[in-house]
Order: structure tokens, then sequence, then C-alpha cells
């Protein structure tokens, strides 16, 4: 004698339910490890390549006007950077950088922008800019500083750059880290205002914060 089991509506369905959810399970299990597997890969590569910070370097300053008119300064300065990767295997994409001047802790110019621009691996790019005050508000004090510096026959400004930056690992680029560069700049600055602009060609060595 054959049996015959008869399974109601309610239990068939209650099966296809946990079917359908051990799938879904499975398939948010596998998509969970493919992801995981490609951070790290992503976090060995970088682990294994480590990029360096990028260097810059001042190469020329040129003083043209820094008039102070009561309580506000008038400037207007040149500057050119020199910007190196120092990187064998990692490009570095500059997205924004702001740079401007200061003096005795006060921002003397406004912020001047830099076309954004690739770097490639231990590539070196030169950076120019022209950087301008119009009726900056300083402190008291800053009349009496700049006096004193004349005196002294140096004037010693930081030239800073901020902004930020994505490195590049073959066809995998970072998301965007911030970073600082400050540049200080000696110029000879003696009793008598020469005719042409103070210019100071150090060469000196600027340090990057990231």
């Amino acid at each position: 004698m054959s049996q015959i089991t008869i399974t109601s509506p309610k239990h068939c369905a209650a099966k296809q339910g946990l079917k359908i959810k051990k799938n879904y399970k499975k398939f948010y299990l596998t998509l969970s490890a493919f992801f995981t597997s490609i951070l790290l890969l992503i976090l060995l590569i970088w682990l294994i390549l480590h990029p360096a910070k990028p260097q810059f370097s001042l190469k020329e300053v040129d003083i043209y006007q820094l008039n102070l008119s009561g309580p506000n300064l008038n400037s207007s300065i040149q500057l050119t950077l020199l910007s190196k990767n120092p990187n064998q295997k990692v490009g570095i994409y500059f997205d924004e950088i702001q740079v401007y001047a200061t003096y005795k802790g006060q921002q003397i110019t406004g912020d001047t922008p830099v076309p954004p621009f690739y770097q490639g691996q231990e590539e070196s790019n030169l950076i120019t800019a022209f950087l301008v005050g119009n009726g900056l508000p300083v402190a008291p004090s800053f009349g009496y500083e700049l006096g004193r510096d004349q005196t002294v026959g140096r004037l010693v400004l930081h030239l800073k750059a901020s902004g930020k930056l994505r490195w590049k690992v073959g066809t995998w680029v970072s998301g965007r880290y911030r970073f600082i560069v400050n540049c200080v700049s000696v110029n000879a600055f003696g009793p008598s205002i020469p005719a042409g602009p103070l210019t100071s060609r150090q060469g000196a060595q600027c340090s990057t914060t990231i």
C-alpha cells in the first residue's frame, strides 16, 4: 500500500520563505567577503608602497610692496616654489592649493589659488604665485616690528600653502588628504629702501604636514 503525504499550503510557504532567507544570507556573506578582500588588498598595497610626503623648497621671493597706511597694510609678493614627488610608484593629484604670506603670525596677503595639477612619480614642478594684500587690517605693533627688523637688517616672512591632495597607485586613487606647507624666507632689509624688489634666492627647504 502506498502512502500519500499531503502538505498544507501554509507549510509550503514556510519552507519557501526559509529557503529564500538562506539564499539572501549566503548572498550577503559572499558580498561582504568580496568587499573585505578588496579593502585588504588596497590596505596591503598602501602598506607596501607607503607614499612619502611631497617635498617643497622655496626658490625665490620678491617683495614689491609692504606699505603700512594707518592700521591697514598693502602688500605684493611674488614667490616661486619647487614641488617634488619623491615616490617611485605613487603619483599625486593636487586638487586644491592656496598660497599666502604671514609676518609675525599675521597674514599679510590674501589667499592666492594655484591651478590643480597632477605630479607623476619622482616628478618636479615649479609653482609661481603672486600674492597681494589690499588694505588688510594689522595689529598696532606691526609698524614697530617692521621698523625694528629694518634696523636689524633682515626681514623674515613665512610663505604658506594649504590644500588637498590624492594619492594614485596604478588605477586606484585615494580619498583627499589635507596638507600644509610652511616656508621661511629671510630677506635683506637695510635702512635704505632699494629701487627694485627685496629679493631672496635661498632655496630653503619647507616643512610639509599631512
